[in-house]
């Protein structure tokens, strides 16, 4: 059931616990964005003032979103529309960055495929404010489809651990190695059982081995993140990691694709 809200109505038509998690929903990903923003920031050229200048007013407008979201107990209409809003300006404001540098002109060290990264991420935000709640019908459709955009995440992650890492730290990229072309095959089958699924089969047990499969990877990930934080924070690893945030941030996502996930899963396992 979708939640709904009409404007002329002061009450939303919504499921059990809906408005619940929006609002868990909403927190995670303003304070994501929060960090996109600082992290486009610090990535900036220091003569592209006008494009930090505006970095800097997202990330301020993200923190004051969290500080009201940290304050309700449900997202109203108000809220939502500004929610809205926000994410939406902000997703222009990334693609803006990207089209700059895929043209050659922005300079800087942000990477375009890690602006089409936190777009994304953003766009995935913005549907579920859209829809008004989580999108996570009981389907083994919504559940490839939760897998194919948390399985790419953990992957490009991965990917820009790797480049951001010494070279003289051998063991750690050859552990994010192992650990992206593991995701990466667990893509390519999560996009094969995506597209199986649209025969709307009954059941699937083949599909619920490899979501464990997937929840299993995703933990080691997540872990190699973590480990990865701690090791910054004691300026133990080589790199130009820019901040320790940063892995705590790829952490935290980490630890959204197992919950979302494992919420699916269950979902749509045979009781």
């Amino acid at each position: 059931m979708i939640c709904k809200m009409t404007y002329w109505e002061s009450q939303w038509n919504c499921p059990p616990n809906a408005g619940e998690d929006l609002l868990d929903e909403a927190r995670f990903w303003v304070r994501i964005m929060k960090e996109h923003a600082m992290f486009i920031q610090m990535g900036l050229p220091g003569c592209d003032t006008e494009l930090i200048r505006e970095a800097q007013a997202f990330a301020d407008r993200f923190q004051m979103l969290e500080n009201t979201l940290d304050e309700v107990s449900s997202i109203g209409p108000e809220l939502l529309q500004e929610l809205r809003q926000a994410v939406t300006e902000f997703i222009e404001y990334k693609r803006r960055l990207l089209r700059a540098r895929i043209q050659c002109q922005l300079g800087g060290g942000l990477y375009p495929l890690l602006i089409d990264h936190i777009t994304r991420e953003a766009v995935h935000f913005l549907n579920v404010l859209e829809w008004g709640q989580p999108m996570r019908a009981a389907s083994f459709q919504q559940l490839t489809r939760e897998e194919i955009f948390w399985l790419r995440i953990m992957k490009e992650h991965l990917e820009f651990i790797i480049h951001l890492l010494d070279p003289s730290e051998r063991n750690l990229i050859n552990t994010a190695e192992e650990l992206k072309r593991t995701t990466a095959r667990l893509l390519e089958t999560a996009r094969d059982l995506g597209s199986m699924t649209q025969s709307q089969p009954a059941a699937f047990p083949t599909l619920l081995r490899f979501s464990d499969e997937v929840l299993s990877t995703i933990t080691v990930v997540r872990d190699f993140k973590a480990t990865g934080y701690e090791l910054a924070l004691l300026c133990q690893v080589l790199g130009i990691i820019p901040t320790p945030l940063l892995l705590d941030h790829v952490r935290r996502e980490a630890d959204r694709a197992l919950e979302e996930i494992s919420m699916l899963l269950s979902d749509v396992t045979p009781r």
